[in-house]
């Protein structure tokens, strides 16, 4: 019986979106639909259709009230169509004289618009829409110099300077400015609140990053203080022993200088691991520079496991060629770990371990001929070792597949695609 290991991973579950709570804030989430400018835009041409119904107005100022009011659905995809907008709304007010309702809102609308995406400068802004009401007075004065006005003395030459005749550029310098300032505002206000998110997003990241740190130094600290002292220990008198201890035989001379050496590994490893996970912490012990190990280095880790009472083997088929390191470390260390199984849950077993180089893909089989699981299916090895074999064979894109092999025993059975 084989099982496919997946490493353990939380379920993605989709976030669903906070809700909008407030008045302001449901009016402000409307507002950045993308149906809010169309919307818009098709009720003030309804409004402006039925102004036109009630007090006519020549073809030329029907059609600059519509387009004035139709061209702001344009504003949210193509915010310079405010110019268009704002020009059809003079348009209209020069030709009639009489500025629509609609106009007037559509024309400011397209003012906030220009300052709100900040089309030109403010200023540059504020300057051409006085340049443009000042024609439109300037049309006006001209027809009541020409055709006069009911109610009204006729104009002579030199009234048309007096400051008085001047008072629509003025009105509608102060409208334009308004709804400039104030979309040129809310545009600096966003920005504003979107730059204090970033500020405060990156603080906690670095929060977070800082507190990983400070957990991975911890880590190190307690892997050095309960780990490399043992190990230590433990290879030093393995190395003494074959000085202090009279009449020992060579084989048993050897198994402690095989014991002084894995230990010696040992801490290899366990420094470079404590490298890793002392980043920032103390630039003073820095990682050792040892090559990570790879396939070329399993004859040692074979010998190794022959040096300790094990019997083991190694077969390699298929053309082999040169893998990424990552690919040949996972490989190394899914063969440590099925060994390391071996000798704990099935002492003096005989272990094969073959590597088959295919089409872009590798596979580590390591099997036994030890008790195997048991009736049940339980392997009996269950623990981070097989997780964490499985673990590396994902982060490849392959899989991990353990349990009972063809002929008894325990198989492991990694695929791992480059």
């Amino acid at each position: 019986m084989t099982r496919t290991i997946t490493p353990d991973r939380p379920a993605a579950t989709p976030e669903a979106p906070p809700p909008v709570r407030g008045v302001r804030r449901r009016l402000r989430h409307w507002a950045a639909a993308p149906s809010y400018a169309w919307l818009t835009a098709a009720a003030l041409t309804l409004f402006a259709v039925v102004e036109l119904a009630l007090v006519p107005g020549s073809a030329v100022t029907a059609f600059g009230v519509v387009v004035c009011t139709a061209s702001l659905a344009l504003r949210a995809t193509w915010p310079a169509v405010g110019f268009l907008t704002v020009g059809a709304a003079l348009l209209s007010f020069a030709t009639d004289g009489n500025m629509a309702y609609a106009t007037i809102t559509g024309s400011l609308i397209g003012c906030y618009t220009l300052g709100r995406h900040r089309v030109q400068h403010p200023a540059i802004l504020v300057l051409a829409g006085s340049l443009a009401a000042l024609m439109v007075n300037l049309v006006h004065i001209d027809r009541w110099a020409r055709d006069g006005s009911p109610g009204l003395p006729a104009l002579q030459g030199t009234d048309r300077f007096s400051l008085g005749l001047y008072a629509e550029t003025l009105v509608l310098t102060v409208m334009i400015l308004g709804a400039v300032s104030t979309g040129d505002a809310v545009r600096a206000r966003e920005e504003t609140r979107h730059t204090r998110a970033a500020a405060q997003s990156r603080l906690l990241e670095m929060e977070r990053r800082q507190a990983a740190e400070a957990e991975r130094a911890a880590i190190a600290r307690e892997l050095h203080d309960m780990i490399a002292h043992s190990v230590s220990v433990i290879a030093v008198r393995a190395e003494s022993a074959t000085y202090t201890t009279p009449d020992l035989s060579p084989p048993a001379r050897d198994a402690f200088q095989e014991i002084a050496g894995t230990a010696r590994s040992s801490m290899a490893e366990l420094r470079r691991l404590l490298g890793v996970l002392r980043t920032g912490d103390d630039t003073s012990r820095a990682p050792l520079t040892a090559p990570q190990p790879s396939l070329a280095g399993l004859d040692d880790l074979l010998g190794q496991h022959r040096a300790v009472g094990g019997a083991a083997e190694l077969r390699i088929s298929g053309e082999r060629v040169p893998l990424p390191a990552s690919w040949e470390l996972s490989a190394y260390r899914i063969v440590q770990e099925a060994l390391t199984n071996a000798r704990r849950h099935a002492p003096g077993a005989h272990v094969v371990v073959e590597l088959h180089y295919g089409t872009r893909l590798l596979t580590v089989r390591v099997s036994d001929d030890g008790p195997g699981p048991g009736p049940s299916g339980d392997t009996g090895r269950a623990g981070h070792g097989l997780v964490g074999m499985a673990e590396r064979a994902s982060l490849l894109g392959g899989a991990l597949t353990t349990g009972r092999g063809p002929a008894g025993g325990f198989l492991v059975e990694a695929e791992l695609p480059w």
